[in-house]
């Protein structure tokens, strides 16, 4: 029965986008961040999130109102807890999405969606992959979502403020010396974050610099050893609520410059991981937690 379901929603939904790209005169063409060329016959009406992120970008752009369906922990704006959820990052109630008959589906590169995706894209549903890696990739994203779904009068205005935002970080803190940083993702395995990650791009504009930048997996495990070995200055982390357990692994390595100094930091993990809007109240954090360790080593002269 299910099978059955299934086969009648691919057709349903397959006609109706050949009809759709038919019909329309004023086709609309972004390139996504897997660098595809996406083509819509006419702005989307019903948009499936597949990542928190991807559902905060969507408000900011001003698409908010026609998301349809997310994904676990897509909890920001408040009115983003009311979306119905179809799934998280792992798994996705397949079906269900079919069902609600969408037009676009915004997908986080690093979902484990390939095998679901592969059956939405033969039923002709089309796709935008969303990974920014830069600050600079916000306000793109922003524009190229407003375009999609027809917001651009509300995207443009969002874009051009995180832009703002972002020249006002660099003329800010482009000249502060630099401080060797170490992030923890977490603990139990230790996780860190490598050059490529959008964290590391607001490491860029505070004058942080990432210890482990040059490691090839973009969220790496890696060994106390290492991190003594690399002597960081900060210990940064986004588990503000867990920052007890997250840092007491550090209490027995005294001679770390970090835990010497008092440089371990918790922040808002939201504003940190998720490479949305936010991202730049994430980076403000950042920047003056490095303010705060350069004010100790000046008074530490």
């Amino acid at each position: 029965m299910k099978k059955n379901f299934a086969a009648a929603a691919f057709l349903t939904l397959s006609m109706a986008f050949d009809g759709a790209f038919a019909a329309g005169t004023n086709s609309i063409s972004v390139t996504d961040d897997l660098g595809q060329t996406l083509t819509l016959a006419r702005p989307a009406q019903r948009v499936v999130s597949l990542a928190p992120h991807v559902t905060e970008l969507l408000f900011a752009a001003g698409a908010g109102d026609k998301i349809v369906a997310t994904v676990k922990y897509s909890d920001f704006p408040e009115a983003a807890k009311q979306i119905p959820r179809i799934g998280d990052l792992r798994q996705i109630d397949l079906e269900r999405v079919i069902a609600m008959k969408p037009d676009l589906v915004v997908v986080w590169m690093h979902g484990s969606f390939d095998r679901q995706l592969d059956k939405l894209r033969q039923a002709g549903v089309p796709f935008f992959f969303s990974e920014p890696h830069k600050l600079e990739d916000i306000p793109l994203a922003l524009r190229k979502l407003g375009q999609l779904t027809g917001s651009e009068a509300r995207s443009e205005p969002a874009a051009k403020e995180f832009q703002q935002q972002i020249s006002l970080l660099q003329q800010k803190y482009a000249q502060r010396p630099v401080v060797r940083t170490f992030y923890q993702v977490w603990n139990k395995p230790l996780y860190t974050l490598n050059g490529k990650h959008i964290i590391n791009d607001v490491f860029r504009y505070c004058g942080a610099q990432n210890v482990f930048a040059s490691l090839e997996a973009a969220a790496p495990v890696v060994n106390i050893e290492a991190v003594v070995k690399e002597n960081p200055e900060l210990i940064l982390t986004g588990e503000m609520r867990h920052k007890d357990s997250q840092f007491e692994l550090w209490k027995p390595f005294s001679t770390l410059h970090a835990v010497r100094a008092g440089n371990l930091i918790a922040l808002d993990g939201d504003l940190m991981n998720r490479p949305g809007p936010r991202i730049i109240d994430g980076a403000k954090q950042v920047c003056e937690a490095l303010d705060q360790v350069r004010q100790k080593r000046t008074g530490m002269k």
